[in-house]
């Protein structure tokens, strides 16, 4: 049997072993290869999912802007119409429509101010102290109608000056 096995038959088994070993190392580094493949198959698929959602965020982002500049323009195309109307009525008009800005700031501040100072008042009179009482009356909502006032009247000013409002 020795004498079989040392004959042909054992080198035709290792020469087959050696000729088939490339061949299954080949297979294997293509079935990784497919691996790597799929993986970055997935990867770019990923990546044009990404974008396109971002494209879609840009998309809706400008499209909020453009109604938002829409809507400043029909505002703006609003009051130029009321503008140009008073004026034709004749001048008591064109100051009457004028005015109404101005008297209705006026009276919201006038009557925020009272509430305002009787509040203070009513809350010193219960028997709080007057430091504690006033570092309570002005808040964040306080802070936040004196700046949309000043930015109304102030920077609606500028802006016209400039012809951007």
């Amino acid at each position: 049997m020795i004498e079989l096995l040392g004959g042909g038959v054992l080198g035709g088994l290792i020469g087959g072993v050696f000729r088939l070993a490339p061949e299954v190392l080949k297979w294997m580094d293509r079935k990784d290869e497919r691996k790597h493949e799929l993986a970055m198959f997935t990867s770019q698929c990923d990546l044009e999912k990404q974008r396109g959602a971002q494209k879609l965020s840009e998309i809706g982002a400008q499209r909020e802007a453009d109604v938002d500049t829409g809507v400043m323009a029909a505002f703006k195309s609003a009051i130029d119409g009321q503008t140009a109307m008073a004026t034709a009525a004749g001048g008591w008009a064109a100051a009457l429509s004028a005015s109404v800005r101005p008297v209705l700031t006026y009276y919201l501040l006038v009557l925020y101010g009272t509430v305002k100072f009787v509040g203070i008042a009513y809350a010193i009179g219960a028997g709080d102290p007057v430091a504690s009482v006033l570092a309570k009356s002005w808040g964040v909502d306080d802070m936040a109608m004196l700046a949309g006032v000043i930015n109304f009247w102030m920077l609606d000013r500028s802006l016209a000056k400039r012809g951007l409002a």
